[in-house]
């Protein structure tokens, strides 16, 4: 029994090891959301870390279920209503702002030396 007891301990820790390193990566993409420049956001992000390097030695099972909880629900409480996009990815503003042209339309690339062509 202790053998499939150290098992099923081992498979809890690293699900919550990835449910915190998740955690973290979500919540310092948000921390992009709230300060853009980045002389705004490295004091917040080191702030941010320091929380979690805070609760790094807890090895209760229970506590850290009920830290990962909370984390989650700071995060979706804190979460940005307008999150910033990068003006080229898709949501960004300047995201296929130029539609194809339509069928039938040739576009020349010559840049004007097409009038030479013609003399």
């Amino acid at each position: 029994m202790s053998g499939i007891a150290s098992v099923s301990f081992v498979a809890r820790r690293a699900a919550q090891k990835e449910r915190v390193r998740i955690l973290y990566r979500r919540a310092l993409r948000e921390t992009l959301n709230w300060a853009v420049h980045r002389h705004l956001f490295y004091p917040d992000a080191d702030a941010l870390r320091e929380r979690f390097e805070a609760n790094r030695k807890v090895e209760d099972v229970e506590t850290i279920d009920r830290l990962i909880a909370d984390g989650e629900a700071s995060y979706n409480k804190w979460r940005h209503p307008d999150p910033y996009i990068v003006p080229w990815a898709p949501g960004g503003s300047k995201f296929n702002r130029n539609p194809v042209p339509p069928e039938g339309i040739e576009i020349v690339y010559d840049y004007g030396k097409e009038e030479a062509e013609l003399v």
